[in-house]
């Protein structure tokens, strides 16, 4: 009876131990709008998602997602890549940057800098980034993307969220979000679409990163919900 019991005691202290006790502190890097970060910062602020976004880094100087990381209180930084000699070069000191800052988990939103291995052995399976297609479907670029799938004539597209590693485009999936194409629909119908879908699954994923439910083994991921 005693072993039982110490046993159930066991298994309840395991499962309650893969739940984050503090907020998880993120970094976003954006070369765009950032569309999809302003729903990660409106479900902070609604008391939906338990984090803190330490900073928003751009290589862009006119992206529109560091003002609206300055409007929403979050430090947004300018990285320029002119002042370095190499891409390398220049993710040793994003890592660093981030590094400096805490950050435990970095969301990739629209960054248009394939990463190299400094960022990535620094951030490995800590980095997400969001692609709008089903991966490995329509590889590429924001609206090219959505092009060639209307080009393509297919019933359905979709994001797909997954951790950088040295593969473009082809890291561990960990989820993904179908929606449907529909008759006359347009580039810019079908991202409104997708982006929705994006961020349905980013919340999701941080939500479960948060409480220890994301394992990695190789280029597979297993999700404890």
């Amino acid at each position: 009876m005693q072993r039982k019991l110490f046993n159930e005691l066991s298994s309840q202290f395991t499962y309650l131990g893969a739940f984050s006790l503090k907020k998880i502190v993120l970094g976003v890097l954006a070369s765009t709008k950032g569309t999809d970060l302003q729903a990660v910062i409106d479900a902070i602020e609604a008391g939906e998602l338990d984090a803190k976004i330490a900073c928003v880094v751009s290589n862009k100087k006119d992206a529109f997602a560091l003002e609206r990381a300055k409007s929403n209180g979050i430090e947004a930084i300018f990285l320029d890549p002119a002042g370095f000699a190499s891409k390398e070069e220049y993710d040793e000191k994003l890592a660093m940057l981030l590094n400096e800052r805490k950050v435990e988990l970095v969301l990739l939103i629209g960054y248009n800098k394939f990463l190299s291995k400094p960022f990535i052995n620094a951030f490995r399976n800590r980095a997400m980034n969001i692609h709008p297609s089903l991966l490995p479907a329509f590889k590429g670029w924001d609206h090219n993307v959505h092009a060639d799938v209307l080009k393509a004539g297919v019933k359905e597209s979709g994001c797909t969220l997954f951790f950088v590693d040295e593969d473009p485009d082809a890291g561990p999936v960990i989820l993904q979000k179908k929606v449907r194409v529909a008759k006359g629909e347009t580039v810019e119908s079908l991202k409104e679409k997708v982006q929705g879908a994006e961020q349905e699954v980013i919340l999701k994923a941080i939500k479960l990163f948060a409480c220890g439910k994301i394992n990695v083994e190789g280029k597979k991921v297993r999700i404890f919900e």
